[in-house]
């Protein structure tokens, strides 16, 4: 065999032992939603320490983007699960199928409250959704009630007198953001999916357009760089999960919204009116491939991490009931994969 032959066989084999190596891989990789992050994190690190296997690597990258890099392909060069601070949506499932995900498990862990929050030192403030809204919608009635123009208000008593005169400044998250997707839904299309004006402007679905004048300053994934904006900036409030306000009680306080404050109780009970569950999904043909991807899950879902007296409620975490915790770990630990079918119950 000549000297070529030989060189050009061991380049092929070092290919293939190196595309090996790429497809191989011992240790957890999750992306998704910074609300859910503290979370994922603190399981994460609890799996690393009492599995006896590496601590997986926890990704903030926001619910729709962990969603576009987890449906992207079912290899081994994908994240094994997405978080998510809201269900998946039923394009985002067509999306995992066009791509090789067809076995998807579906882990709710329990709910989070969306906080509009201000630094600690600011006297209490009560705010209504249709306040909010006025506060940021591109769009918003006039005066008379009959026509959309272009959002005016640049102070909180301009949009009504028993507010401060305090300038309207809001650090809130970016479009890829779960956080984003329930705060508009919960309140911009909650208020307008069935107002008139609006219909007959041609939004027969809501109308979700944030301004875009700086009043509304899109501030990334990373939750804790707004908490960090308001401690300095007093005149600003921030959108953020009900988490970071658990973690930070001396910095901030968060706003009383339609006469309700964001604690466990209201949020549980759905009285605080902007709350939302939680997830994570986990790619089933991973399993077996990624040593200790089901212990992670199965951990994940314990009464030790989700339960009433759990860990991950000490951090923020919201939990649902004992029997609603129980039906959610069965789908989990028995591997059930979710359906287009599923996600309309």
């Amino acid at each position: 065999m000549t000297m070529f032959k030989k060189s050009v066989l061991s380049l092929a084999a070092i290919a293939v032992l190196g595309a090996a190596s790429v497809e191989a891989r011992d240790q957890i990789k999750i992306v998704g939603s910074s609300t859910v992050y503290p979370f994922s994190s603190a399981v994460a690190e609890e799996f690393g320490a009492t599995m006896n296997m590496k601590t997986p690597v926890v990704e903030s990258t926001g619910t729709g983007g962990g969603m576009k890099i987890f449906c992207s392909g079912n290899g081994l060069d994908t994240p094994d699960i997405t978080n998510a601070s809201r269900r998946i949506k039923a394009s985002e499932l067509e999306m995992c199928q066009k791509a090789g995900v067809n076995n998807i498990v579906e882990a709710f862990i329990g709910f989070d409250g969306i906080v509009v929050a201000q630094n600690k030192k600011d006297a209490p403030l009560a705010l209504t959704r249709e306040q909010i809204f006025l506060a940021v919608a591109e769009m918003v009635p006039s005066a008379d009630g009959k026509s959309l123009i272009k959002n005016p208000y640049k102070t909180w008593n301009q949009i009504d007198a028993k507010l401060p005169n305090r300038k309207i400044s809001i650090y809130g998250p970016p479009k890829s953001s779960g956080t984003r997707d329930s705060f508009e839904e919960m309140i911009m299309i909650h208020l307008t999916e069935k107002n008139d004006l609006y219909i007959s402007n041609g939004f027969k679905k809501g109308y979700n357009k944030v301004r875009q004048d700086g009043v509304y300053i899109d501030s990334g994934e990373n939750d804790n760089l707004i908490v960090q904006k308001l401690t300095k900036d007093t005149a600003a409030l921030g959108v953020f999960g009900y988490s970071y306000l658990e973690e930070n009680p001396t910095k901030i306080s968060g706003a009383k919204i339609d006469g309700f404050e964001a604690t466990p109780a209201n949020v549980a009970s759905g009285k605080y009116p902007i709350s939302r569950s939680l997830y994570f999904y986990i790619k089933k043909d991973h399993i077996g491939q990624v040593p200790g991807l089901d212990k992670y899950a199965d951990l994940f879902m314990s009464e030790k991490m989700i339960g009433e007296r759990g860990q991950l409620k000490k951090i923020g975490l919201i939990p649902d009931d004992k029997v609603a915790r129980d039906n959610a770990r069965k789908v989990v630990t028995s591997r059930q994969t979710i359906t287009a079918a599923n996600l309309k119950k």
